[in-house]
């Protein structure tokens, strides 16, 4: 195993030279550069406009360029952003934060939901659930993720007209006042049903837990998104004393902030937990009903095991190892961001920085992003396999 980790740490390098410079080569065949547009401009002098050139290293050959990136990537340093005339980690950081946030918890959501429901369908096939489960899959594939995140700024829109309450952002990451001192108006007729739902279905599950009767999926779920939403409601009551009743963003303590930046997280990871959740749904009930018809799991059941074993020891640890090699992909795209979903909704990510690059050919914001995406996704791919060797005893590395 350890041979093998050295020879795949061995493979990064030729693997990351051919897709930075494949990346570099693309870039530098678009037409123009950072400063062909100010050739346009009537205060710019042709002198001003090469010495911009000469200052960027514009003016040199790609080869060179690329050269002199490389060497600088050797030492930490991801180069100069021609926009912003700084380093491009400071420009690239802040927003690589903004999306990790939103894409994890997406990814939370997906994981967390996507495998009971898909273990769920393919014990029960074929009834009513398993039924409505389906529909609703192939609707979150249906439906582009853009149009649904217009669709939910419609509905925050629309729930504040019709209640005068801001029970969901209107797009953004966070607001300029942050509300501290009481819970507001929505929160408060939130949190009561909230709470004796909670109290009420959280006695169910124990009850059935204490005379070793199965629980239900829907209540365990129910149990969870219940719990999260009255310890969000409660969060304001944890302050400290004497702070106002609302205060500017930037001077409010650290978990006004970021229940301020959770709340605004809300529908933009709804939607883009949609489309990777469907998906994943149907996958894990194809991988479980293929699971459920091995021999080795009628083996199981004739001895006796309880049905519960059957399923979730035997057949769901060979169920999931497609969600295992699909780690590969899953690190890069928590920093790819979510897509045209942060731009629809304000959301301050990734892509509205990459777009912008790209409209400016700020080659090395665009370069920096692209250098970070393949090295995660070669940590990423070697993680997934690794896992697969741990979780699978048929794979061995030699």
């Amino acid at each position: 195993m350890f041979g093998y980790i050295v020879r795949r740490l061995f493979q990064l390098v030729p693997t990351f030279l051919g897709a930075t410079l494949l990346a570099f080569l693309v870039i530098q065949l678009a037409p123009g550069d950072f400063v062909t547009r100010l050739e346009l401009d009537p205060t710019q002098t042709r002198e001003s406009i090469a010495e911009l050139r000469q200052q960027f290293g514009l003016d040199q050959s790609m080869p060179v360029q690329y050269a002199k990136w490389l060497s600088g990537i050797m030492q930490g340093y991801l180069g100069l952003s021609l926009s912003y005339k700084t380093d491009v980690w400071s420009v690239i950081g802040p927003r690589i934060l903004n999306s990790l946030v939103l894409v994890l918890l997406a990814t939370l959501v997906i994981y967390m939901v996507a495998i009971p429901i898909g273990v769920y369908s393919a014990v029960n096939k074929y009834t009513l659930s398993d039924r409505t489960f389906t529909v609703l899959a192939f609707l979150g594939l249906a439906v582009p993720n853009f149009f649904f995140g217009l669709i939910m700024l419609f509905l925050a829109v629309w729930l504040d007209d019709l209640t005068a309450m801001r029970i969901l952002p209107i797009g953004g990451m966070t607001t300029e006042f942050v509300h501290i001192g009481n819970l507001t108006r929505a929160a408060q007729w939130l949190l009561v049903p909230l709470l004796v739902g909670l109290i009420a279905l959280a006695a169910l599950v124990w009850q059935r837990h204490r005379k070793h009767r199965p629980v239900p999926f829907s209540w365990n779920l129910g149990v969870w998104l219940l719990g999260f939403g009255t310890i969000a409601l409660l969060f304001p009551f944890f302050q400290g004393p004497g702070l106002p009743q609302s205060m500017p963003y930037t001077d409010a303590p650290f978990w006004a902030r970021a229940t301020n930046v959770l709340w605004h997280a809300v529908p933009v990871v709804i939607v883009v937990a949609t489309a990777g959740l469907a998906g994943l749904i149907r996958v894990m009930r194809g991988q479980m009903l293929d699971v459920l018809s091995q021999d080795y799991i009628r083996t199981a059941r004739s001895k006796g095991l309880n049905e519960r074993v059957v399923i979730y020891k035997h057949a769901l640890r060979n169920a999931v190892i497609p969600f295992i090699a699909g780690i590969g992909g899953l690190l890069p795209a928590l920093i790819g961001g979510a897509g045209l979903v942060e731009v629809v909704m304000a959301w301050p990510g990734i892509t509205p920085a990459l777009l912008e690059a790209i409209s400016a050919i700020d080659v090395y914001v665009i370069m920096g992003l692209i250098t970070i995406t393949t090295l995660l996704l070669i940590v990423g791919n070697l993680v997934s396999d690794l896992l697969l060797a741990w979780v699978d005893p048929r794979i061995r590395y030699s």
